[in-house]
């Protein structure tokens, strides 16, 4: 017997520490990060080739690249901040809530940069809403991957832990193939015109599907035996 459910035991209610089913645990914990990684490769792509053009016209084709470049660069800077608040309140409320928010904050910010007017529609106004949606969506990339390790982790018997803690990272490979395949069907039937006009959204557009299948698999699951384990510890009347 594990130690989970011999704590659960202790407390009389081993029956509270029950854990989600491992095709519901590889999901939870892996769709969050193969929409991360979608995100990231699809971002990279159109930070490369499309948005020089689009958000910084008026400078020199280098100087854009380098420009766009530093956007992506963003999402690095806010990453730690989303691991350090998503943990503290992920200790507070639950994996599972800060999982959901950490899921949409994600999404909701990648659907809003493919529909964000272009330089020659807003002006300076397009680049500050793209470095701000990229700012959020790298906050809740910082609270996604801490949040399906420990989601992967804390509902594996003792003896899977490792097994189960690979889940998330099968989202990696997933999200790379379903970016990168994206872009390169679009740019087999989209021209060099239509891509630059409005191919390059959809890939932003698309992620909404998973987000929206993350989001359903996430609500289905149950907070983590280690999480109500120490809720329970906490409220013990031993523990007052």
């Amino acid at each position: 017997m594990d130690n989970i459910n011999s704590l659960g035991t202790t407390f009389g209610d081993s029956q509270a520490f029950k854990r989600d089913s491992i095709k519901t645990v590889m999901l939870a914990s892996m769709i969050g990060t193969a929409i991360e990684f979608f995100d990231f490769y699809a971002y990279g792509t159109a930070a490369a080739a499309y948005f020089p053009k689009v958000f910084f016209p008026e400078v020199t084709p280098a100087i854009a690249t380098i420009l766009s470049l530093l956007t992506f660069g963003i999402a690095f800077i806010a990453r730690p901040m989303g691991s350090f608040v998503f943990g503290h309140f992920g200790d507070r409320i639950g994996r599972k809530q800060t999982l959901i928010v950490s899921l949409m904050l994600m999404g909701t910010s990648t659907v809003l940069i493919g529909i964000l007017p272009s330089y020659a529609t807003l002006g300076l106004i397009s680049v500050i809403l793209l470095c701000t949606c990229r700012f959020i969506q790298g906050i809740g990339i910082g609270g996604e991957w801490s949040g399906a390790a420990l989601v992967a982790t804390e509902n594996a018997p003792a003896s899977k832990r490792a097994l189960y803690g690979s889940f998330p990272e099968l989202g990696a490979p997933l999200g790379f193939f379903l970016s990168n395949g994206l872009f390169f069907l679009l740019e087999s039937f989209l021209t060099s015109t239509q891509m630059l006009n409005f191919g390059w959204r959809i890939p932003f557009l698309a992620s909404s599907i998973l987000v929206f299948v993350g989001f359903w698999v996430r609500k289905q699951m149950q907070e983590t035996p280690l999480f109500r384990l120490a809720q329970k510890k906490t409220r013990s009347p031993s523990r007052l």
